[in-house]
Parts: structure tokens; C-alpha cells; sequence
């Protein structure tokens, strides 16, 4: 993984190469326009972090409570896009609902990990569906689910 030491969004996509900007802003963009209300854009882990903010959620993310509930991650890798989105890993139903309509948008088949979305082909992103996936779940059901099946007490 090619760990960014970036601080701000602006700052990472301008390390990009050109080809490589341009995709990365329009997910970045995609997912801003359709990720709920609570949801906040971040850097963490050396790429664009969606979080739920510690205002949102004090006890914060069990590995570090001092860092907000991670969501989504966005990162430009060396030979693919990756968007880890961490209900498709938590939840049966939304991984099988976005593994059902990745094929209705997308001819190339799905290449996918855990709660890791692999993008190769820059020009077979699946942009709608990416919007999609974001509006799928608010800041408090994400919190509820990663409650009951994440966080370990």
C-alpha cells in the first residue's frame, strides 16, 4: 500500500499524476455529494478518510480512541483505485446487494477483498453506483453496526 504522508485532500491529489487526479476528484466528489449528513472528509491512514467525527461519536475508533470512527477510505494505489468501505464488511446484505448491481453498472468482473473495492479500469468506474453505496447508511446506523459487530468490549 502507497501510504501518503499528506495532511490535507488538496495536497494528496496533487501528487498524483494527472490521469490518476482526475479520477480520484471524481470519486472524492462523487462520494461528497452523496455521503450523509455527519459523515466528515479526513486524511488518516495516508488517504481520504469518511468518518464519523469524535463530536458525532466520543469514544472514537477502538484501535485508537483519540482518532474518529473510520467509514470509507479512498487511495490511489499503484496499479488500481481502492475504496474500502466498511459495511460491505460488516454487512451480508448490503455486500450482496453491491455485488449484485457492480455487474448492472460494470462489464469487467468485480475485484473486491474484505471491504476493499479495486479499481483498474479508469474508465469503468462506477460512478452512480459509488453514490449509491454512500447513501446506503447514516453516521448512527453505522455507529449501531459497528457497535454490535465490530467493537470488541
Amino acid at each position: 500500500m502507497m501510504q501518503s504522508e499528506v495532511t490535507t485532500p488538496e495536497k494528496y491529489l496533487k501528487t498524483l499524476p494527472e490521469d490518476r487526479r482526475e479520477v480520484m476528484t471524481a470519486i472524492r466528489n462523487t462520494i461528497l455529494e452523496n455521503l450523509p449528513k455527519g459523515f466528515e472528509e479526513t486524511m488518516n491512514y495516508g488517504m481520504f478518510g469518511y468518518v464519523v467525527p469524535l463530536s458525532l461519536y466520543p469514544e472514537g475508533y477502538h484501535c485508537d480512541p483519540k482518532k474518529p470512527l473510520p467509514f470509507m477510505n479512498l487511495a490511489s494505489q499503484k496499479n488500481y483505485i481502492a475504496l474500502y468501505h466498511m459495511a460491505i464488511y460488516t454487512d451480508p446484505d448490503l455486500l450482496t446487494w453491491f455485488t449484485g448491481e457492480y455487474a448492472k453498472h460494470v462489464k469487467t468482473k468485480l475485484d473486491m477483498g474484505k471491504s476493499c473495492i479495486r479499481f483498474k479500469k479508469m474508465d469503468q468506474i462506477p460512478y452512480a453506483l459509488i453514490g449509491e453505496l454512500c447513501r446506503k447508511i447514516s453516521p448512527q446506523e453505522w455507529i449501531n453496526v459497528y457497535e454490535k459487530q465490530v467493537k470488541r468490549t
